[in-house]
């Protein structure tokens, strides 16, 4: 779009002190005379732009105008790239080097993108999370509904939602929404949704809290239980719960949390094999077992 082209324009005058036509031109991919066009829009929008002549001319800002031609420092433009990168892992449009240029356009201020971190944000299901992302974007902006089919521990459902935003958390991609079902706030996790349309039913925004934005929304019970895990698994519950999350004893790693989630955690304690023992509550044992007879029938 030429305003967003107008914008990086400016944006390079601001932090050279002179660059020509044609370098604009090469940058933003459009012809000589389109960059000139963009000059004289920007002119005409009162930007005091100087043009000269000869072997050493070119395009700059007046002297005087700008205080400072850089924008951001160069630390500041890596973290702002580092996001943007990492966006750029679940999306089919994201141009990453367009917009490096347009916030960095000076080479000595250049944001590599051999960078000392990389944040990706896709997975197993990237293609059909990146176009997931893309219509519950559309729908946001839009304020239309969406309805998908929606699959969880009993089974499939289908369900309709004024989508509001999209979130990863808990290391997954979630669309929080209002559901027209429940009546109320929801997290869908977008790898358990398909068959996914946007409709023609439009909404009015509904004003959200703080705590509703952020809460555990769909998981209002909350749990309690104890572990016993052996001491090689150590590692792992560092990697879930934090270094101090667990208390060392001789029988081994002493562990006590809280949990909404209740397929989750069956799940987390069936991946430690035989590495954990269920303390507390006796129901959770009691459902383990039952797992555990269930496999051994399987197999025997």
């Amino acid at each position: 779009m030429k305003i967003d082209r107008l914008i990086a324009v400016l944006t390079c005058l601001l932090q050279n002190e002179k660059v020509t036509a044609q370098e604009l031109a090469q940058r933003f991919e459009v012809s000589h005379r389109t960059i000139l066009r963009d000059i004289d829009s920007l002119a005409l929008a009162g930007i005091p732009i100087v043009t000269t002549q000869g072997n050493n001319g070119g395009i700059s800002i007046m002297n005087g105008y700008k205080l400072d031609k850089s924008l951001l420092t160069v630390d500041e433009l890596q973290n702002i790239i580092i996001g943007l990168k990492g966006l750029g892992s679940v999306s089919k449009t994201s141009n990453i080097e367009q917009l490096i240029q347009k916030l960095s356009p000076n080479s000595n201020a250049m944001v590599s993108l051999n960078d000392h971190i990389f944040i990706d944000l896709s997975s197993y299901y990237k293609d059909s999370l990146s176009e997931k992302i893309k219509l519950i974007k559309q729908a946001i902006s839009e304020k239309r509904l969406i309805e998908f089919d929606y699959y969880y521990d009993k089974g499939i459902v289908k369900r309709k939602i004024e989508p509001y935003f999209i979130q990863f958390k808990w290391s997954s991609w979630y669309v929080f929404g209002w559901c027209c079902e429940r009546d109320n706030f929801r997290l869908f996790k977008l790898n358990r949704l398909y068959q996914l349309l946007i409709t023609d039913e439009n909404f009015l925004t509904r004003p959200i809290s703080i705590d509703e934005a952020n809460s555990n929304t769909g998981f209002s019970e909350e749990y309690e239980a104890e572990f016993l895990f052996d001491k090689s698994v150590r590692f792992r519950l560092i990697e879930d719960y934090g270094l101090n999350c667990y208390t060392e004893t001789d029988e081994g790693l002493y562990l006590k949390l809280n949990y909404t989630n209740h397929s989750y955690i069956i799940s987390w304690i069936l991946g430690f094999g035989d590495k954990v023992t269920v303390l507390e509550p006796q129901d959770l044992k009691d459902e383990l077992k039952q797992i555990a007879k269930n496999i051994f029938d399987k197999y025997f």
